[in-house]
């Protein structure tokens, strides 16, 4: 089920001065939570503040493009705008898939 049929199922039945209430608060948690996203540094996957990371990460509906672009125990090569990925990875000896931000994994060395 989506926000938009829950929204819709739940909302006919609470009054009209909850109802914007609500609509608020949950708008200002989501807004909140993308702005602490947008300043915290993602934590590693053995801290404790892992879970923490994932609830304000949902909460802010940080999936697909919008997730950070390093994710806890990932790494990314910084590639500069002229260069591509590919020779910068070759001359560290790198495999090309493992150095793109988002690809779940650690850099890893090509074989």
């Amino acid at each position: 089920m989506d926000w938009t049929s829950l929204f819709q199922t739940i909302l006919p039945y609470l009054p009209a001065r909850y109802a914007g209430d609500i609509i608020s608060i949950i708008t200002f948690l989501i807004a909140a939570a993308a702005l602490a996203l947008r300043f915290w540094k993602p934590p590693s996957s053995n801290s404790k503040f892992l879970p923490l990371f994932r609830i304000v990460s949902t909460i802010a509906q940080a999936k697909g493009w919008n997730t950070s672009a390093y994710q806890p125990d990932a790494k990314a090569i910084m590639v500069p705008i002229g260069s591509s990925r590919a020779d910068e990875a070759a001359k560290l000896g790198l495999d090309k898939v493992s150095t793109h931000p988002k690809a779940n994994e650690a850099p890893r060395r090509a074989e």
